[in-house]
């Protein structure tokens, strides 16, 4: 038996395809089939129902899952537990880059207390983030979640809490705003040039969604594509277009030279929530939570 096993069967419980659970797990389809294929007969037991679409758990899969997870659990523990005492103290936090780089460290100086916790940090896009904590190799998520766009994570195996508000909105350099070239709300003979986020990323469905259901029609054209923030903002402040941009962006005194346009109109509200599983008891992470707790916003 392989403990790669366990993760392969949680992750692909968490996102329910075959496809992408391989790729989160960085290994082609076929080798991933097998090893669930593996576990299976190391079980004596069918854990998925191959015949539904999508891809879904038995009910032996449904009554291993929790198990699966929960050894995972275990062996963090057992391994932390064993280790030296920094190890004991330790956590792993994964967290996106535009809450990493600016909010992070200010929380990171609240919640390790007197220097009794240390941190590992894992950084990435929504679905890089989340995928390292479904799988474990996380004790806490920290990213952002809109109602319209809902992290898939179980709520009967993780729990939440919000740590803020934020607002996503347009904004220009300055000397954009100024110039007669701008104009909003675009039009077909003079289109705004738009600084969005690559279609993958959470962010490009959040803003779509803002400018799709706003009473006042946008009309521009993609001048460039980022999944980060930081270089979308960036090339707003030269001047190259309209970058929608969380409050999070300006935490570090950065982009001082954007302003907000639209007076609202293509604005939209997402929330800061941190996540951990359940069954994960360890002290050092039940103290973190503790302290992420003092900062959450009222239930």
């Amino acid at each position: 038996m392989d403990t790669r096993w366990f993760q392969d069967f949680v992750t692909l419980a968490e996102v329910q395809n075959f496809t992408r659970a391989a790729e989160m797990r960085n290994v082609s389809q076929a080798a991933f089939s097998r090893r669930i294929q593996a576990l299976e007969q190391w079980l004596g037991a069918k854990l998925i129902d191959r015949a539904a679409y999508p891809t879904r758990l038995t009910p032996a899969g449904e009554r291993f899952r929790k198990v699966a997870a929960g050894l995972l659990d275990q062996i963090a523990d057992a391994r932390a537990e064993i280790g030296d005492a920094p190890a004991r103290n330790h956590v792993r936090i994964a967290s996106t880059y535009a809450l990493a780089s600016t909010r992070l460290p200010g929380w990171w100086a609240r919640w390790s207390g007197a220097g009794d916790l240390s941190c590992s940090l894992e950084v990435g896009n929504v679905h890089d983030t989340l995928t390292a904590f479904s799988a474990g190799s996380a004790d806490v998520l920290i990213g952002f979640h809109q109602a319209a766009h809902p992290l898939q994570l179980d709520a009967t195996r993780f729990e939440r809490r919000e740590l803020g508000l934020e607002r996503v909105r347009p904004y220009v350099s300055r000397a954009l705003a100024a110039s007669e070239r701008f104009a909003l709300p675009g039009s077909a003979t003079h289109p705004l040039p738009l600084l969005m986020y690559s279609p993958s990323g959470y962010f490009a469905r959040v803003v779509a969604t803002a400018i799709e259901q706003s009473a006042q029609p946008l009309t521009g054209y993609r001048a460039f594509e980022s999944e980060m923030t930081d270089v979308l903002g960036d090339l707003a402040q030269q001047g190259m277009g309209i970058a929608w941009l969380p409050d999070s962006s300006f935490v570090a005194g950065r982009l001082g030279e954007l302003v907000p346009v639209g007076d609202g109109a293509w604005d939209v509200e997402v929330a800061i929530v941190a996540w951990r599983a359940r069954l994960n008891a360890r002290p050092a992470v039940a103290r973190l939570w503790e302290r992420i707790g003092a900062d959450a916003l009222p239930a």
